[in-house]
């Protein structure tokens, strides 16, 4: 059993995420906690890392000076979380980027709710269905899409661009779908308490 956490390791929201002091959490402005999630010391989410290249509709919009546009406010979200999620020690959150026509830029990430992170895992997937497991020191790479109810295994390194199915096993260097979960498997996941 892992020894008792200090009670001001962990700074606590209005929507009761917990994050910890040791953490290194960039451009938070950047960045949406859903709520009740957890990021322990160490871990690295990079909201910073965003979009710059501006848009066709932020133009039109700013010859309206007295308008405002929610679109313009989503724009800035680089990392956006869902609700109940856990983020081991180490591990590093940052959106993918590309080079498109020339310019170099990043595009935001979506994880869903329930996911879990694990220790030493780097993820930089586009997208994250809820309901999903990555094991430790797992790679998942640019643009990578993971559909809901996934368990990636420990040291699985998931290829750049590569859609895992809903109800996967994910193994392997290049991460390979080995087995399909049930559809009860949102309870079977052995999530850390």
């Amino acid at each position: 059993m892992p020894a008792k956490q200090a009670k001001g390791e962990y700074i606590e929201t209005d929507t009761g995420n917990k994050v910890s002091r040791k953490s290194n959490i960039v451009g938070s402005q950047n960045i949406i906690l859903g709520g009740r999630t957890i990021i322990q010391a160490e871990c690295t989410i990079r909201g910073d890392l965003r979009r710059t290249i501006p848009s066709s509709s932020s133009s039109s919009s700013s010859s309206n000076p007295g308008s405002t546009s929610s679109s313009s406010s989503h724009s800035n979200v680089a990392i956006a979380i869902g609700r109940y999620c856990f983020f081991s020690r180490s591990c590093v959150i940052r959106p993918p980027c590309k080079t498109l026509k020339g310019q170099f830029s990043y595009y935001p990430m979506k994880l869903g709710d329930h996911v879990f992170v694990g220790e030493g895992s780097v993820v930089e997937a586009a997208v994250v269905g809820s309901w999903v497991k990555i094991g430790k020191d797992c790679v998942i790479g640019k643009f990578a899409i993971i559909k809901d109810c996934v368990k990636i295994e420990d040291g699985t390194v998931i290829a750049p661009n590569t859609v895992i199915p809903s109800f996967s096993l994910v193994r392997g260097r290049p991460g390979v779908v080995v087995e399909e979960l049930p559809e009860t498997a949102p309870e079977g996941l052995d999530w850390p308490v």
